[in-house]
Parts: C-alpha cells; structure tokens; sequence
C-alpha cells in the first residue's frame, strides 16, 4: 500500500474518518474496491487525520479513538485497497468549501468514482452532502455511489454504537459491530508487582493510542505478545482494594500458561467476554480467591471461543 498514485491512474475512491473500520465502513471501502475492478481503476481510500471533531469541537475534544490511524491503514489494506490518502484535517482544511473539496482535491487525486457513506459531510460546516457530491462530480466527470446504511435491530452500525457497546461493557456486541474483537496497543510498564506475590503476575499495560476504553471490570481477553497469541484474564480499574490511590483505569493482564519477563515488550489485548465489575474486596485473600474464580471461567469461555472458531471452519462432509 502506498499514498502515492502512477501517473495517469484513475480512482474508485472510499471517502470518511472510518474510526473502528466497523462492518458499516467496510461495507462502503468494499464497493469502492469492487467498482475500481470493475472499472479496470484502482481503489483508494480518503480519510482524515486528527478528527474532524477534534479540530472543530472548541474544547469538547474527541480524542479517543477505536482504531488510530496506524491501525485503521492496516484495516484498509486487508481490505484490498490499493492507495490510502491521509488528509491533514486543521482549521484551514475545515474552510475550505464543498466546490473546492471536488475540485481541488478529488479531481487531482484521479477520481472517477466516489463511494460515500449515506450520512457523509464534506467541506466548511458540513454544507455538502452525497446530493452535492453527485451533482459536483457529474460536472467533472466523476461519479458518485452513495452506500445505505447496515443496520442491526433497527440500528445503524456506527462508531458511535461500538463506543456504546464497549461503555456497556459488550465484547461480543462490539465484536460483531466492527466484525473482529475489540483490541487495544500498548507496552508493558512497572506498576506494584502485587500480582506475583499473590499468585497471579500480570502486565500492566501502558497504552500506546488514545484507545476508547471499555466499562470498568473484568474480561475474559487474548493477548498477543512477541508473535504468540496466549488466553488471558484481564482486569481494567481502579484497584480498589489496594488503595493505591490510582487516579485513572489500570489495565493489568495475567496470561495463562504463561512465565518469563514482558517488561518493556509490546501487547494487543483482544477483548472477548466481560466477566463482571470491579469490586472492593475485605481481604486479599477474598481477592485471590476470586481471582482464581475469574481465571477459571476465562479460560473455560476462550477454550468456548477457540472451539467454535475451529468448527466453523471445518468443511460439511
């Protein structure tokens, strides 16, 4: 994957932020890379970095993010998109009108074909919308696919609805939205070390993004390290019972089956199955037995996952 088209190239082109690359999104990335074959052209998608409501929020900041953008260029190339453009999205850029979107950036990027999400804005205020585009782009020889929303129960498939979905504490809701499980990046840091003495080491786990983080508690997960994907007991608070004085969410990770030193070493926790909510034990040992309780289920409900992954791949004979 590259950012820079051949001379001469045309572009059936994906256009919008795509924050989690949830199955709403591909849908519309899949119709720009099925029309670029179609058309004998090349697809490519357009999308915007920081986001847009970043820039334009005066202080209410969006920073948090499904998938940042490192993340969100990978999801594009396993859909088959052969170019990405990252469009610096500022103050000036947010100016810049709806004729101008067309005309000086679409037009001398190689677009033919446009594929748009039925809800996308475009230029200062979000003044143009997929009629618009339609209309700019036939005058420039540029066409427009405008893809209707995926909806689930009534409801549309939105980044929104997966922010929702990981605040209520659903990994398998949220897996199903972005069709793939939940996953956040980061490296792993010193904390308290009292995992080890209690019989149950884990890795902290600093974040490497802005990640959107899921309800307080603790899940079920499977977390990627050093090339090896281990099943894994995950418990994302505050650490009530140590009065450690934490000041913001702890994510601590004890793999199973697991020794040797992860300090310094970088990890993707998968979210998979919300367990249940912190709590504030009376004792520590109240809270080792409790964790041997949530090792336990853990691990019965990945073999579950490991299970049903495996027969769903197996051939009807």
């Amino acid at each position: 994957m590259t950012t820079v088209t051949d001379a001469g190239e045309e572009l059936s082109i994906a256009i919008g932020h795509f924050d989690g690359v949830h199955k709403g999104h591909q849908d519309v990335i899949r119709r720009a890379v099925e029309a670029a074959g179609n058309q004998q052209r090349k697809s490519a998608v357009l999308t915007f970095h920081p986001h847009p409501k970043d820039v334009l929020s005066h202080g209410d900041q969006y920073v948090s993010c499904l998938t940042p953008l490192d993340a969100k260029l990978e999801r594009f190339a396993e859909l088959g998109v052969d170019y990405t453009f990252v469009m610096k999205f500022d103050q000036d850029f947010a100016n810049v009108s709806p004729e101008r979107f067309v005309s000086d950036v679409l037009v001398p990027l190689g677009v033919r074909h446009a594929v748009i999400g039925f809800d996308f804005h475009f230029g200062h205020r979000g003044a143009g919308d997929a009629g618009m585009l339609t209309s700019l782009g036939s005058e420039l020889n540029i066409t427009t696919e405008v893809v209707e929303p995926l909806l689930l129960n009534g409801k549309k498939v939105s980044s929104t609805y997966v922010r929702e979905a990981l605040g209520e504490g659903d990994a398998e809701l949220a897996k199903y939205l972005l069709g793939r499980p939940y996953e956040v990046n980061g490296t792993v840091v010193h904390g308290h070390a009292r995992g080890r003495t209690i019989g149950f080491p884990t890795a902290n786990i600093g974040l490497t993004a802005p990640y959107v983080t899921p309800r307080l508690g603790v899940y079920a997960v499977f977390a990627e390290v050093g090339g090896v994907t281990y099943p894994a007991v995950m418990n994302h608070g505050m650490k009530p019972t140590f009065k450690d004085g934490e000041t913001a969410p702890v994510m601590e990770v004890h793999l199973f089956d697991f020794s040797g030193d992860l300090y310094d070493q970088t990890m993707t926790v998968r979210f998979h199955t919300f367990l249940r909510a912190e709590r504030k034990f009376d004792s520590i040992d109240e809270l080792i037995a409790q964790i041997g309780r949530d090792r336990d289920e853990a691990r019965d409900r990945l073999i579950q996952a490991d299970e049903a992954a495996l027969s769903s791949t197996k051939r009807p004979v």
